[in-house]
């Protein structure tokens, strides 16, 4: 019973974090290459309260993106987005979906903000180095292009996660 009611969870968290990724990637601020979108926070927020199994709806959002659904930054699709300079920041938020949820799992709240940092620093790790390789840049442009502006907006959405992870986990 109580595993059957764990799979249930999973389902219905999973169905609505695919949903507010997706929500999130329409919000955004339209920089190149790169835009700012609340993509991160919810990848971070599904780690939180979903744990491991946040990897879950992160791949399916990033499987239905590569399918030709508009869920990525302002309904943009397919394997071509994946492909480009954005590529690399969306498959980053698989292994760092994983990163905070696995960091969520422990009851210390310093190894929590750990994880959202490390969470993070993995997306634009994937990030840059895709972006460097897809644009033909050095890494130091990519790291000008694709993380410098980025970094207050990402400092913010860390410390609204973690803030909501104190109530919700």
């Amino acid at each position: 019973m109580v595993y059957m009611k764990h799979r249930a969870q999973v389902l219905a968290y999973s169905g609505t974090f695919v949903a507010l990724i997706a929500a999130g990637s329409w919000i955004s601020i339209p920089l190149p290459p790169v835009p700012i979108t609340l993509q991160t926070l919810f990848v971070l927020l599904a780690g939180v309260v979903m744990k491991r199994y946040a990897v879950i709806p992160v791949a399916l959002y990033v499987l239905l993106g590569a399918m030709s659904l508009p869920v990525f930054h302002n309904g943009t699709a397919g394997p071509g987005v994946l492909l480009g300079p954005t590529g690399g920041f969306l498959i980053g938020f698989i292994p760092a979906a994983l990163i905070a949820g696995l960091a969520y799992e422990r009851q210390s709240m310093r190894y929590r903000a750990f994880g959202l940092i490390a969470a993070t620093f993995t997306t634009y790790l994937f990030g840059v180095a895709w972006l460097a390789y897809s644009a033909s840049l050095s890494p130091v442009q990519a790291v000008l292009l694709g993380v410098a502006p980025f970094i207050a907006g990402e400092v913010v959405k860390v410390l609204a996660a973690y803030t909501i992870g104190r109530r919700v986990a």
